[in-house]
């Protein structure tokens, strides 16, 4: 893997997404939170075929620099895919998800580090 910071990380994996017009990104510093990851990237996708567009943009996006995911936890067809990349988990949800789950409040100490709304 590279020697990018795991904000910078979750800042270009943000814009992987955006790339996909995924929607209402935010990526979260949970550095000092957790011991399981650094940063959070959360955004939603308005269908399954979108969630797969997104989640694909940020695999072969980052596969292309030398990083790839650790792990990969469900598929569109859940509403909600989870990418490990260690130092950075990425959540995209279709909005119902989101809502439900509500990981920005759980995580609401959290600093924001970046929003692309």
């Amino acid at each position: 893997m590279s020697d990018i910071t795991p904000n910078d990380l979750a800042r270009k994996i943000a814009l992987l997404a955006e790339d996909k017009k995924a929607i209402d990104i935010i990526v979260l510093d949970v550095s000092g939170l957790t011991t399981v990851t650094e940063a959070f990237v959360i955004c939603s996708g308005g269908s399954e075929p979108q969630l797969a567009a997104i989640i694909n943009s940020v695999i072969e996006g980052l596969d292309a620099e030398g990083i790839s995911p650790r792990h990969r936890h469900r598929s569109p067809s859940a509403h909600w895919v989870v990418l490990d990349y260690g130092s950075v988990i990425v959540h995209v949800f279709t909005p119902p998800e989101r809502e439900y789950y509500k990981l920005e409040q759980l995580w609401s100490t959290a600093k924001v580090i970046l929003r692309i709304q």
